[in-house]
């Protein structure tokens, strides 16, 4: 179902809806006869939440595929992955509120290491700190390329924004310079159309200045781009579902993709504590409310398969605390797949639950991959999840005579 569908079956409630993103949940065991992250944390607050509600597992995009942070969390928003694309460097560019554009091309980079021939031997220059990363970027943000005004802006750690300013507003469809890996080189941005190779060269030109700019540097000698994409114009997550939403994040791109659907956004700390307060200062004001947890994602990254677990406890704790705030239906869940055993996304589907609400009885006892398999809602695709959870609060007219 379409945005624009869902809006004409909206109506009003009481019931306020949460929406608590534990990013890359989903696991693996880590040895074939073991329990995943997940099923090893202790988790009697969410498991509880499952029972009196209902689960299932999630497909981000669609089955197999591996999804970018991106399109999980544009799925959990009710916008179809596969229909609404949106590069990644816009979203980075409205999480640090930067003011693009028509004619701005937009791109995410990271800093990066590479060794004297040119391989990447660390993709995120050793998670080099923010205060570390600042004055390399203000660097960065002075080189000059013929076509185009080039922009850059520390974005959090290693994560930077570029953004090149074009007189007129052009196509942007680029292939990444990351090659999502250390042990390979940096790829050349490569247009995947013709109306997008003006574009590329005025890239390729602003990646021979970075290097030379970096060169020496240690760990950061090189640049790494990728989400290369310009604004769309979609229609809005308070247009869909008539509520006002709210939404808080440590990371500056999951602010991107809220205040991308028209959601206010506000910059919190680290950690389960800051949400809990966000969703206790702006409840009054609001009626969705989307919390993002980074550190799952993080962990799952690092192969910190312990590390995983603590985080989701941590969440667990918070659990009543959230619930006391009042909101009528809860949906938790993450935007992918993350297992420490791999150290990056994967394309398995993702377990959710939805407490709140009228529903049916829930034959799943624990909130894990296993027995979530089992739940109530089967596995569906992500962008079903909006729709179910607005049902249970009531939100959704019939549809039809």
């Amino acid at each position: 179902m379409e945005p624009r569908d869902l809006a004409e079956l909206s109506q009003p409630s009481d019931a306020k809806v949460l929406l608590l993103v534990m990013d890359g949940l989903g696991g693996l065991p880590a040895e074939p006869a073991g329990r995943t992250e997940l099923e090893t944390a202790r988790t009697p607050n969410l498991d509880r939440l499952l029972r009196e509600g209902g689960g299932g597992l999630h497909d981000p995009v669609s089955p197999g595929i591996t999804p970018g942070s991106g399109p999980g969390h544009l799925g959990l928003f009710g916008y179809d992955p596969l229909e609404y694309r949106i590069g990644r460097g816009v979203l980075e560019a409205l999480g640090i509120d930067f003011d693009l554009r028509p004619g701005d091309v937009a791109a995410r980079g990271n800093l990066a290491t590479v060794d004297d021939d040119g391989v990447i031997t660390d993709r995120r220059a050793g998670r080099i700190s923010s205060e570390a990363a600042a004055p390399l970027c203000e660097r960065l943000d002075g080189l000059e390329v013929e076509g185009a005004e080039a922009i850059v802006r520390p974005v959090k750690e290693h994560r930077f924004l570029l953004v090149l300013r074009f007189s007129e507003r052009l196509e942007a469809d680029l292939e990444d310079t990351d090659p999502g890996r250390e042990g390979a080189r940096p790829l050349d941005p490569e247009p995947r159309t013709d109306a997008s190779r003006r574009v590329a060269g005025v890239v390729r030109s602003w990646l021979e200045k970075a290097r030379e700019e970096l060169a020496g540097e240690s760990p950061a000698n090189a640049v790494l781009l990728r989400g290369f994409a310009t604004r769309p114009h979609w229609p809005t997550f308070p247009e869909v579902t008539g509520m006002r939403a709210f939404a808080a994040a440590a990371y500056p791109m999951y602010r991107g993709v809220a205040r991308l659907v028209g959601m206010e956004a506000t910059t919190v700390e680290d950690g389960t504590g800051p949400l809990a307060s966000a969703l206790e200062e702006h409840f009054d004001a609001h009626d969705f409310f989307f919390l993002h947890v980074k550190g799952t994602d993080k962990a799952g990254e690092d192969g910190d398969f312990d590390r995983k677990v603590s985080i989701i406890e941590d969440v667990d704790s918070a659990i009543p605390r959230l619930l006391e705030a009042g909101p009528g239906v809860v949906l938790v869940t993450g935007d992918h797949s993350t297992p420490a055993r791999l150290e990056r996304h994967s394309s398995h589907p993702v377990p959710f639950l939805i407490w709140g609400g009228a529903g049916r009885t829930e034959r799943a006892q624990e909130f894990g991959e296993t027995g979530c398999a089992g739940g109530a809602y089967g596995r569906v695709r992500s962008c079903h999840l909006l729709p179910l959870t607005l049902a249970r609060a009531g939100r959704l007219a019939k549809f039809g005579a």
